[in-house]
């Protein structure tokens, strides 16, 4: 386009506007959002107080299948640990198909198990069916590197220790969840599977994180450990529960084992990077 017809639309642009403004209604600009949030140092404890365990089993009695519901199903979150989280960037939101599909194109990435259903292979959905090391390979392609426990939960969390990314109370209409019964799936969210990313921007975190609760569980870097201290070999760490989770484990201390090969429809993620 010549330089005449930039000039041309933007002040086309301009008067409309204009003539928006004039005729009294609000005129709002918005500038896109960065792909990544700066999240500054913090210290914070991480983790939950056996009052708060108490408080998740109470909250998971609410559940279809109460029975299913005990300590120990929390346990793996005391005992609460002091930590201080350097700053660091993490992504906005989830990692999309079509952001996968790109590092496949080069051949940085293998290809993901959503590539041969359909239904979970559309572009604007998080990129599920995808390992731990898929995930990780993917996060380097992109410079990156998957987020910590400790830098998720301090998303999550941020200096007031949140309960819920959102705020200290369960609120069921700004997060892709699920229930605890024999169908997991619940669609009084909107959806009865998995969401777009950012469907959700009520649920976003002070700080502008969206999907740190619901929609899809995110692989985090590190080792499983047992409430004991013990490192189980080959077992990572999913975090913030998907959209077959119960409110509990939506909660920003939840935290869920899980091989480091399961490619599930449930686990997606997203990236991070040290802030220099």
């Amino acid at each position: 386009m010549s330089r005449e017809g930039r000039s041309g639309g933007a002040l086309s642009v301009a008067l409309s506007l204009l003539a928006t403004a004039a005729s009294g209604e609000t005129v709002t600009l918005r500038t896109p959002a960065s792909e990544v949030v700066r999240l500054p140092a913090l210290e914070l404890d991480l983790g939950s107080t056996p009052a708060e365990v108490q408080e998740a089993v109470a909250e998971c009695a609410r559940e279809p299948l109460v029975e299913r519901c005990s300590e120990s199903s929390f346990e793996n979150e005391l005992p609460i640990q002091r930590v201080l989280v350097p700053a660091f960037y993490l992504q906005r939101r989830e990692v999309t198909v079509k952001e996968y599909d790109r590092c496949v194109v080069v051949g940085a990435c293998t290809r993901a198990g959503y590539a041969e259903r359909p239904r979970y292979a559309r572009p604007n959905l998080p990129a599920t069916f995808v390992t731990f090391d898929q995930a990780a390979t993917y996060c380097r392609f992109r410079g990156m590197r998957l987020p910590t426990e400790a830098e998720f939960e301090r998303a999550a969390r941020g200096a007031s220790r949140r309960r819920y990314p959102w705020g200290q109370l369960y609120n069921s209409r700004v997060a892709n969840h699920g229930r605890l019964g024999i169908d997991t799936g619940d669609d009084s969210d909107g959806f009865a599977e998995m969401a777009p990313v950012g469907s959700f921007p009520a649920g976003r975190t002070p700080e502008g994180v969206l999907d740190l609760a619901g929609n899809v569980a995110e692989w985090v870097e590190g080792t499983y450990r047992h409430p004991s201290g013990a490192a189980l070999s080959g077992v990572r760490v999913l975090r913030g529960g998907s959209y077959r989770d119960a409110a509990p484990w939506l909660r920003s201390a939840a935290r869920v084992p899980a091989e480091r090969e399961l490619a599930a429809p449930f686990a997606g993620f997203r990236c991070a990077r040290n802030a220099r």
